[in-house]
């Protein structure tokens, strides 16, 4: 089956979303283990994160009006609440949310990953969905 260039654009905004998401706990990590840019690292870390997931939402919306799919969306949806309700638990401290709420979000941006590289988002429905 081919893929259409809004599931390609999708598989590679979901693609440098998850290393973002990735790399938040090392940024985090270097801050705890001493190194006070860590805690930089891990706030512009946050910015790029949230932009990433808002820009993926973006692109979710546009395969879902173009090939009539909403699971991508409305799971990039859930996950920019969760990550918009990460982000600023971070900011004011409140380590007994932020802290979860990241490890639930790796392992959903990941399953997310996996959901898209694995199958094609549109569905193969004889020829016309072929060709849409």
């Amino acid at each position: 089956m081919r893929l259409r260039p809004v599931e390609w654009v999708l598989r590679a905004v979901v693609t440098v979303h998850m290393v973002a998401v990735f790399a938040q706990p090392v940024f985090a990590g270097v801050y705890l283990s001493g190194d006070f840019d860590g805690l930089g690292l891990h706030a512009t870390g946050a910015d790029v994160v949230t932009s990433l997931c808002l820009l993926q939402l973006g692109v979710a919306i546009g395969g879902w009006v173009r090939l009539r799919r909403a699971w991508p969306c409305l799971v990039t949806l859930a996950l920019a609440v969760a990550e918009t309700v990460q982000y600023f638990a971070g900011t004011a401290g409140a380590l007994w949310l932020h802290i979860p709420l990241g490890v639930f979000t790796i392992a959903a941006v990941a399953v997310l990953f996996v959901a898209i590289w694995a199958r094609p988002v549109a569905r193969s429905v004889g020829k016309a969905a072929v060709d849409a």
